[in-house]
């Protein structure tokens, strides 16, 4: 069952922001599950996904169009910094980030919250 999720056709912080974190989630380190083979060295310490550490960044794991039908080739070994970055409205909260990467992209804002007081709106697993 496919859950509503803004993410799905955005895509808007994957191409805007350094995807930066700490080199130990690469594959190549003991846990880690970030593909080595797509990221690059920030720091002796910090890493960052290929293509975000440009002037106009953008992950080279995003695949689509942003504001069209996107996703992340590698979701389920996505850094935590992604896994840690709300969409605007999640569970209830802003996120000035994500309406700032959709303005800079020229979509819309998104609502504080779509579904109603105390209802977050689900995310795609």
């Amino acid at each position: 069952m496919s859950e509503f999720s803004p993410c799905l056709d955005c895509g808007a912080c994957c191409s805007t922001f350094r995807v930066s974190f700490y080199w130990g989630e690469s594959d190549s380190a003991p846990g880690g599950v970030v593909p080595d083979r797509l990221i690059e060295q920030v720091t002796p310490h910090m890493s960052c996904m290929q293509g975000t550490n440009q002037p106009q960044p953008r992950c080279v794991a995003l695949m689509g169009d942003v504001g069209s039908a996107v996703r992340c080739s590698i979701y389920e070994n996505r850094s935590s910094t992604c896994r840690e970055f709300p969409f605007h409205g999640e569970n209830g909260l802003e996120s000035p980030d994500c309406q700032r990467a959709r303005a800079l992209h020229g979509l819309p804002p998104l609502p504080s919250n779509p579904r109603g007081p105390g209802q977050a709106p689900p995310v795609a697993a």
